[in-house]
């Protein structure tokens, strides 16, 4: 019986089938372009208010508004949280600087995501949107109402400029990738616009990538192309079609945005319902601590909580006992991150999976999680935790399949062995030697042998030394204990903290041994795994922090990306997520799977928020009676 092939494979096969039937075949193309030209003429259009990766859209043609908003939300008030580190720009598409907070959210794009389903989007900018079904190209046709926050007409030569100027002037991880896709878009009138789609990509996740792109005005960049560029940093944020403008700023203290009185978005239905305060205020600190005594204090009034010991002991104060803080969680049905301590692949200590097997053992979850974050979190094992694209036991039926059709690029013991795991350690003692002894002999096996010293060397004299970089001082607790039972081991481990700027620069280039980083994960993965995992962007991917690729993983992008079915997705899904977790690229810490949310007690929220989003900037609102009383109480400044 022959193994089932990949889509990689067919994609070969055909190529050489071509070639070899060439001669023969020449009159006979001549014929078939006409039947071809004939039945592309045919080819069924489909005209929709929105598109869907699989299946059908949830929401109708002329829907009121989605099921998850309150229509009659009340309009008014601040939405105000905190936000730690710094900013020192406006623009958040260049690789220098770090960008504010939400200073990407006054750009709107031709779709917008539903929070109820995953992989659909509905018209935004765009009233409708026509393809054919082989999806070789699309056209967005445009709501004429549309206007920049200066009143002027957001167009289909804006569209087009902002797709050019993303791939000549944005992030290569970005641009290079998106370049070998959508070769071409072009203004068909003023407000329509056409992208065409490279024959040599799977079609599913272009018509979503080029419906998510920003738009830009391209009269404000063309003004002054010079001071404007998409690959410097600048405090101008220019201009964009969203509901908000900067209002005003105070580098590293404070920005304030406010609702544009003009929006022209208002009364379209996926706008129906959401954007509900008049401003939104984003106050900055220097550490979580100083984070934290503004909350207590009512400097701003919603935290989303990310640290285990605040949760559990920080939450002890007059307003909240007076019953005007409310601390609640919210349920998160997002795949988790897969997140963790991530290898620096590119460093040469790590070159051997033994080394990273052995460093994975260093790190005890259990102990961690109950000694140092009150037994909150869970352990995570899988890319896709929690979905049916995690990769369980051994590989069998469809997953077997495409498992096995990578042939030689694929380590045979995948075949024959249970999914990795991250592995269990006593929760009494920091350092389990267990696992400890099973390190230290797989870092024997590597040719890093303990010298008199008690440090780990190789053959040649060089130390096995790891720095774990971080800008995050409520990490200090969670690194240090790790650090130190690699230094047990024999591993010259140092943790180094340092500031935000210093911190962005090493990560965007790749200059590190560890630290906490991961990879996004989503319930309809697509063309953005190509930046996560891809060979070509492997190099240079500010979404790929280890630099992970292969000839195993490739061809599973493809599939995914080529997937017609869910079940054909998830298959695949599984298949990858075995590979990654073959490779060693990180130590899985632990998630969460819902969100820890503490709030002055004037914000309400729909009764029926939905599963991928909190929404607290978007569908909550503020009660003004509420908000009043707290202040003439005295309770809030």
């Amino acid at each position: 019986m022959s193994k089932p092939r990949s889509v990689a494979d067919t994609r070969v096969m055909d190529r050489k089938m071509g070639q070899n039937a060439l001669g023969v075949l020449a009159m006979g193309l001549i014929v078939m372009l006409g039947f071809t030209t004939l039945l592309r003429a045919e080819e069924r259009i489909i005209t929709s208010h929105g598109f869907s990766e699989f299946g059908d859209l949830k929401y109708p043609a002329g829907f009121a508004h989605f099921d998850y908003v309150n229509p009659d939300a009340p309009r008014g008030g601040e939405l105000s949280y905190g936000a730690q580190g710094t900013f020192d720009s406006f623009n958040p598409y260049t690789r220098k600087g770090r960008g504010a907070a939400r200073s990407t959210e006054h750009f709107e794009s031709l779709l917008i995501s539903s929070y109820d389903e995953p992989g659909s989007a509905y018209g935004l900018v765009a009233e409708s949107l026509e393809y054919p079904e082989s999806q070789d190209w699309v056209i967005f046709n445009m709501r004429p109402e549309a206007v920049f926050s200066d009143g002027s007409p957001v167009t289909a030569d804006d569209v087009v400029f902002s797709h050019n100027i993303l791939l000549d002037q944005g992030l290569k991880s970005y641009a290079e990738f998106v370049r070998k896709m959508i070769p071409k878009a072009e203004a068909l009138s003023p407000h329509r616009v056409k992208f065409y789609f490279s024959p040599d990509f799977p079609r599913r996740g272009m018509i979503s990538q080029v419906g998510g792109t920003p738009i830009f005005s391209k009269a404000w960049f063309e003004a002054d192309p010079e001071n404007r560029r998409l690959d410097e940093p600048r405090l101008d944020p220019g201009i964009g079609s969203g509901p908000y403008m900067l209002e005003s700023y105070d580098i590293n203290r404070r920005v304030v945005y406010k609702r544009n009185p003009n929006y022209w978005g208002d009364k379209v239905n996926v706008n129906i319902g959401r954007y509900n305060y008049d401003s939104i205020r984003i106050e900055y600190f220097t550490d979580s601590v100083a984070a934290m005594e503004g909350f207590k204090s009512g400097a701003f009034t919603l935290r989303q909580e990310n640290n285990s010991k605040n949760w559990a002991t920080a939450y002890d104060f007059p307003a909240l006992h007076a019953g005007n803080v409310i601390k609640g969680d919210f349920f998160d049905g997002n795949p988790p991150g897969a997140s963790g301590f991530v290898f620096n692949l590119d460093r040469p200590q790590f070159s051997d999976i033994r080394v990273r097997a052995a460093l994975q053992l260093g790190f005890n979850f259990e102990w961690t999680n109950e000694s140092l974050q009150y037994g909150l979190f869970q352990q995570r094992h899988s890319f896709w935790q929690g979905t049916d694209m995690q990769a369980t036991g051994l590989p069998e039926g469809r997953e077997l399949e495409i498992l096995q059709s990578l042939g030689d690029a694929l380590d045979p013991e995948i075949l024959t062995s249970e999914a990795i795991t991250a592995h269990d350690s006593s929760a009494k003692r920091q350092n389990d030697r267990r696992n400890l002894r099973k390190a230290m002999t797989l870092l024997d096996a590597a040719g890093w042998a303990v010298g008199d010293d008690g440090i780990r060397r190789n053959a040649a004299g060089e130390t096995l030394r790891v720095e774990f970089l971080s800008d995050q001082p409520t990490l200090d607790r969670i690194i240090q204990p790790y650090v130190d039972n690699l230094v047990i081991m024999g591993i010259d481990a140092h943790y180094n903290r340092i500031d935000n700027a210093q911190f962005t620069a090493r990560r965007r280039d790749r200059d590190f041994d560890m630290m906490v980083a991961g990879y996004r994960s989503s319930l309809q993965p697509s063309t953005g795994l190509y930046q996560m995992y891809g060979e070509d962007e492997a190099a240079y991917s500010l979404f790929n922090p280890t630099g992970v690729h292969g000839s195993d993983i490739e061809p599973l992008i493809d599939n995914i990306i080529a997937a017609t079915t869910t079940e054909e997705l998830q298959a695949n899904a599984r298949a990858l997520d075995r590979v990654l977790l073959s490779k060693r690229i990180m130590v899985p810490t632990w998630y969460l799977g819902k969100y820890w949310v503490a709030y002055w007690d004037m914000y309400k929220f729909p009764a029926n928020l939905p599963p991928f989003a909190l929404g607290f900037d978007d569908l909550w609102w503020i009660d003004g009676d509420r908000a009043a009383a707290l202040i003439s109480s005295g309770a809030l400044r």
